[in-house]
């Protein structure tokens, strides 16, 4: 038996699909090949974990043809699959998936594709308007549907030793292993600047938990983030707060560097969602997007927006260009979340 499992787009999405991929290994694993079908950085994301069998890697947008959507039918089809499921709510993957040949197409009635599925799922709604369900129970539910039991929302992902020893040569270089506790900040995010948290907030609240903690920071960033994170370290100016701008940069490594921090403060993006795979407790900020969306059931995270009249508005850039969601969430709000998971972390380990 062959299962094709299409991997959300999104590095924080295919962090929160890993309950899906696990829950379905542990239901066919021992008697069927399961097929990952994702981009090539969401298998930078899963690199470590063992609930896929291969991967089939695709991007349309790449110029290699041997990414291209017609290069992943004939892939599928040779591949002569029984079932794939759509995590996606494209009609691109629900075309491809009926082209496969598969004879279960297991998705979400979306964008038009309802006749493409086999298996049909509707997402809930409130008359024309979808109800907030985190992607963890929308990508679980289709676990359900194939019969999956005994189901957890744990994310869960790993680092491979390439990543360990890349983090130990940023922890090296930058001095973070000179004792001291590193707190991680991730100021970026790929949806857009409505998620951004103003950078001289950032820094900010970098000096307060360095002057107040004793903490090392580390600014992690994305490769279009080089300059943001440089900036803060900058404002800073505190020899603790380094920044990740300089470092070859990898999903990989920014794994790691999570895996080993004490604490994460993320905006509302792919690194917030990394942090959980590991359990790091977190203080996520939010600013357009409503909360009830992304929620992850990481235990330890604390997460923090303002109510502003007109949001959450779901845009990429604030329409209004003021921004208030996010310049409206203070450092010293911020702040008091950090120090109170800092001090429970603190009380569990002396009891």
């Amino acid at each position: 038996m062959k299962i094709a499992i299409v991997l959300p787009n999104w590095i924080g999405d295919a962090a929160m699909a890993t309950p899906t991929l696990r829950a379905i290994s542990e239901r066919f694993g021992t008697y069927a090949e399961i097929i990952g079908v994702m981009r090539p950085y969401v298998a930078e994301v899963l690199e470590g974990t063992s609930w896929l069998d291969q991967c089939v890697l695709y991007d349309p947008k790449s110029a290699d043809r041997s990414l291209s959507s017609w290069s992943l039918v004939r892939r599928l089809r040779s591949m002569k699959l029984d079932s794939i499921v759509m995590l996606t709510n494209s009609l691109r993957t629900g075309v491809s998936s009926w082209l496969s040949g598969a004879p279960q197409r297991v998705g979400y009635v979306r964008n038009g594709r309802g006749l493409l599925l086999t298996d049909k799922l509707y997402a809930p709604c409130d008359g024309r308007r979808f109800t907030p369900i985190s992607a963890v129970d929308y990508y679980l539910d289709l676990a359900k549907h194939l019969g999956c039991e005994n189901i957890s929302r744990d994310i869960e992902l790993a680092t491979t030793d390439a990543n360990e020893e890349a983090a130990n040569g940023v922890w090296k270089k930058l001095g973070l292993g000179n004792g001291g506790e590193t707190v991680v900040l991730c100021p970026g995010s790929a949806f857009g600047p409505a998620k951004h948290w103003p950078t001289e907030y950032f820094a900010e609240l970098a000096t307060k938990i360095v002057d107040t903690r004793g903490c090392n920071v580390l600014v992690a960033c994305g490769p279009a983030e080089r300059d943001n994170a440089r900036e803060i370290a900058q404002l800073a100016n505190r020899p603790q707060i380094v920044s990740l701008a300089d470092e070859a940069l990898s999903i990989g490594l920014t794994k790691a560097c999570l895996r080993r921090s004490r604490l994460a403060v993320a905006t509302d993006s792919g690194p917030r969602h990394l942090a959980a795979g590991f359990g790091v407790p977190t203080v996520a900020l939010f600013g357009s997007t409503d909360p009830r969306w992304s929620l992850n059931y990481n235990p330890r995270e604390i997460r923090l927006n303002e109510t502003v009249p007109c949001g959450p508005c779901a845009k990429r850039a604030c329409p209004l260009t003021h921004h208030d969601c996010m310049k409206h969430l203070r450092v010293e709000r911020v702040f008091k979340a950090v120090q109170s998971l800092l001090e429970r972390l603190s009380d569990t380990k002396a009891a």
